[in-house]
């Protein structure tokens, strides 16, 4: 990775990790799936110009087809699915679950790309979904609670969002490279935009949210989604999927921390154990670990 790549790695999840805080404070007035197509929606409505002024226009009606489904799978059903899990477990707990996204997406590349992984990315694969095991199981409960979501459907909700992440990625890789990052993430939102838009029109509040939560949405549309976008995908074009999905390492931290200071989250031992056991994991099956040589050759036989 360059230099640029690193800033953009390490900015990325900054934005990504303040994402969780922004969706929950939304999503209590708004509901999951209204959260979901403001924030995209707000998203498209500041890229739009930007995509206008850089004359990326054509760019994007040559691709828009790919463009704007990769948009459904890597942005409207994920989102939909982080502000429901939200209502009910913690944004550091959905952050360490989002952090699974480069397991699925190894998985996913292994499987479609051909990318066939060495033993010890299989190795990492195992330990990582371990974790995930572990994690998930201190919130097995499928009985509702206060918010009335129970936690295991949140839980999971967290995992097929990041197995969207995954096939977006290299759904990404192979039909769009060489398309301008710009183009990507404005049509990207706009798809999922037009995806979201009869369910939470459908789903809308009867009661106007407050200002707040509005706030909470511009925010998170306009910095964790319109700017964060851009960046991914432009990760994704100079450093490759893999690398790019590994931002997701970094994003429990930020979030964790955000959570405890506005939110006055609690982190328990459970979590941040299960937590390293997943990075580890996934740091090993994206081939950023990598085990010594005689171990190696062992898990390969």
């Amino acid at each position: 990775m360059t230099r640029g790549s690193i800033i953009d790695f390490i900015l990325l999840a900054a934005i990504w990790g303040a994402s969780f805080l922004f969706m929950r404070l939304g999503a209590v007035e708004f509901g999951a799936l209204p959260t979901a197509a403001v924030r995209v929606a707000i998203a498209s409505l500041f890229l739009l110009p930007l995509l206008w002024l850089r004359g990326l226009g054509p760019q994007l009606r040559q691709h828009w087809k790919p463009v704007f489904l990769i948009g459904v799978l890597n942005s409207g059903i994920p989102f939909a699915c982080y502000s429901f899990a939200l209502l009910s477990i913690t944004t550091g707990m959905s952050a360490i679950l989002n952090a699974t996204v480069p397991l699925f997406g190894a998985l996913i590349a292994w499987l479609w790309l051909k990318d066939r992984p060495t033993g010890s990315r299989v190795l990492g694969l195992a330990i990582g979904f371990a974790g995930v095991a572990l994690l998930a199981w201190d919130k097995a409960s499928f009985k509702p609670d206060a918010s009335g979501v129970a936690p295991a459907w949140a839980v999971m909700a967290c995992l097929f969002a990041t197995l969207c992440y995954g096939l977006a990625a290299s759904a990404t890789k192979r039909y769009l490279s060489g398309v301008p990052p710009l183009a990507t993430a404005t049509g990207s939102q706009l798809g999922a935009t037009l995806g979201l838009a009869l369910p939470a029109l459908w789903f809308w509040p009867t009661q106007m949210p407050s200002v707040q939560a509005w706030l909470s949405l511009v925010a998170v549309g306009v910095v964790c989604t319109g700017i964060a976008y851009v960046l991914y995908f432009r990760l994704i074009e100079q450093a490759g999927p893999a690398r790019a999905l590994a931002v997701t390492f970094v994003v429990p931290v930020f979030a964790v921390f955000y959570g405890v200071l506005f939110l006055d989250e609690s982190v328990t031992g459970w979590m941040l154990l299960c937590g390293l056991v997943i990075v580890c994991g996934t740091a090993l099956s994206t081939g950023l670990l990598k085990l010594p040589g005689r171990v190696a050759a062992r898990t390969s036989t």
